[in-house]
């Protein structure tokens, strides 16, 4: 994994290169949504968590340091143990518990929200949308107000909410990290899970979680899955990426993560979408495309605040997943 900062003389990455780290970070972030389902039949939601972030966290946090690269200091820390309530707990967590009663492709359709609530943040935080933006933002938070004006999701309060928590839950983290003192990318990443993965513990506690029995090899395969594919491999690629290519080419996971989630959600789990779901994914689609163009127009510089999950996120891919 490198870490160095890109420059002017870093020669540019092969057409290959640049496909097999875009394929890794839309297949293994749009199947993670899955592979929480699967690991769910086994593992509770917030113990899943825990576990799998803490395994992930360690394995990062390990070889980052064999690396040579510095640990996070005293000050970092305490941000790090603030910043995964919302980019841990409240985001990859809650996706797991909406998991428990909603499908794996509804959920990815809900989190790709996200860039919308970030929009709106940034807005708070005195960065002013264009009128492009304004219009992406308008036409995707249609599509959320659509997605939850009936179908599946709106017959699941408790997926209903979580879904609707988790996407803003992130797109807060991402933009409150900003203006904060964090370790490189990286190390943020590894800090932010091992730190959530106690947030978790907790919360699995409050919720009165315990394994009842052994869990199945599946299921362990699934959690796994999400250690290895979804939090360390995809998280990587995804730095890489932004150190090699357009913000804008790197972010385009946002809005390619949902249809690839709704395809394995459909081939691989059996769920099945209605017209009212897939539809008020175009929608959120589309807004999500065209607030990114806009940005990539204007010329921003992406920043990245954590690796969760998959997400539209910086990081995990998911978040939130």
């Amino acid at each position: 994994m490198s870490t160095a900062a890109p420059t002017a003389a870093r020669a540019a990455p092969g057409g290959l290169a640049v496909a097999f780290a875009l394929a890794s970070v839309y297949i293994l972030w749009g199947s993670t949504y899955l592979a929480i389902r699967f690991a769910l039949e086994s593992y509770p939601p917030f113990l899943l968590g825990a576990g799998r972030m803490f395994l992930a966290g360690a394995i990062m946090f390990a070889v980052l340091r064999w690396r040579g690269v510095p640990k996070p200091t005293g000050k970092q820390w305490r941000t790090l143990w603030i910043l995964s309530i919302w980019m841990v707990l409240l985001s990859n967590g809650l996706v797991n518990l909406a998991e428990t009663e909603v499908g794996s492709g509804l959920a990815a359709i809900a989190v790709a929200s996200m860039p919308l609530f970030a929009g709106v943040f940034a807005m708070l935080r005195g960065r002013h949308p264009s009128k492009i933006e304004w219009v992406g933002l308008i036409i995707g938070f249609l599509g959320v107000l659509w997605l939850n004006a009936g179908g599946e999701l709106s017959s699941s309060t408790l997926g209903l909410v979580c879904l609707v928590i988790a996407p803003i839950a992130w797109a807060w983290g991402s933009i409150w990290s900003r203006d904060q003192d964090l370790p490189q990318p990286f190390m943020s990443a590894a800090g932010q899970m091992l730190t959530g993965s106690i947030w978790m513990l907790i919360a699995a506690v409050l919720h009165g979680e315990r394994m009842t029995a052994m869990p199945s090899v599946s299921a362990t395969a699934a959690m796994l899955y999400l250690v290895v594919a979804g939090s360390i491999f995809g998280f990587t690629a995804y730095i890489w990426l932004l150190h090699h290519v357009r913000p804008a080419l790197a972010t385009s996971y946002a809005y390619v993560n949902p249809p690839i989630a709704v395809v394995f959600g459909a081939l691989i789990g059996g769920e099945h979408f209605t017209a009212h779901d897939l539809g008020a994914m175009a929608v959120i689609l589309v807004g999500v495309v065209i607030i990114t163009l806009a940005k990539a127009r204007a010329g921003k510089p992406a920043t990245v605040a954590a690796a969760a999950t998959p997400a539209p996120a910086p990081a995990p891919e998911e978040p939130a997943a």
